[in-house]
């Protein structure tokens, strides 16, 4: 045990709180504490439901989306455009665009954008599944509504040259969406619009 703690659970609940993105070791023992003042209900309840989350939640078979079934609610209802998928990043992605209440289709969820950089490759993504959909005919449109990053566009034509020579439409969003932007951080109004107004892949 650290000479910083005077408990072996404090400094394990720390150690794991630290973990999360944005969540520093001060921020951590700050959680850790508060949660400590809470009613003993509370802290269980929060327990368990991260418990819950990581044994119920899994990914949809078809787009990849969270899902607690084996099709997710969007693929899984019969109401949606299914010859038009959107394709995005992640799964914040899907929720941003459901937001905004102006797309009927369905989503594929990528899991991250080609980076170079990063060491991230095609083949590290969801693309290759992606390619498997429209190659089954039922899809008669593909929107690649990745943010307007270098890692974006260069996914985004990449998944294009992937598709271009198969019997699919392929557009993007139109540059409601300032460039640099990412789609989570877009606001609802904004990304609506640019979804509607979408255009042709390569035409800015």
């Amino acid at each position: 045990m650290s000479q910083e703690f005077t408990s072996s659970l404090l400094e394990s609940a720390v150690n794991e709180l630290s973990r999360l993105p944005g969540i520093g070791r001060k921020t951590a023992l700050r959680l850790a504490l508060y949660i400590l003042r809470r009613q003993e209900s509370e802290g269980v309840a929060l327990g368990q439901s991260i418990i819950d989350l990581r044994r119920g939640i899994s990914y949809c078979r078809q787009c990849h989306n969270i899902s607690e079934t084996e099709l997710c609610p969007v693929c899984a209802d019969a109401m949606r455009d299914a010859s038009t998928v959107c394709v995005v990043e992640n799964v914040k992605d899907v929720m941003s665009f459901e937001n905004t209440r102006q797309y009927n289709g369905l989503y594929h969820v990528l899991g991250g954008l080609i980076s170079p950089v990063d060491g991230v490759g095609p083949d590290m993504l969801e693309i290759n599944t992606l390619v498997e959909r429209v190659a089954e005919g039922n899809i008669k449109e593909v929107i690649i509504a990745l943010s307007p990053t270098m890692d974006g566009e260069t996914t985004g034509y990449y998944i294009y040259r992937r598709l271009r020579d198969m019997n699919v439409n392929i557009s993007q969003l139109a540059r409601g969406v300032s460039v640099g932007n990412e789609i989570e951080y877009t606001d609802e109004i904004t990304l609506g619009r640019s979804l509607i107004n979408r255009i042709p892949f390569g035409n800015d």
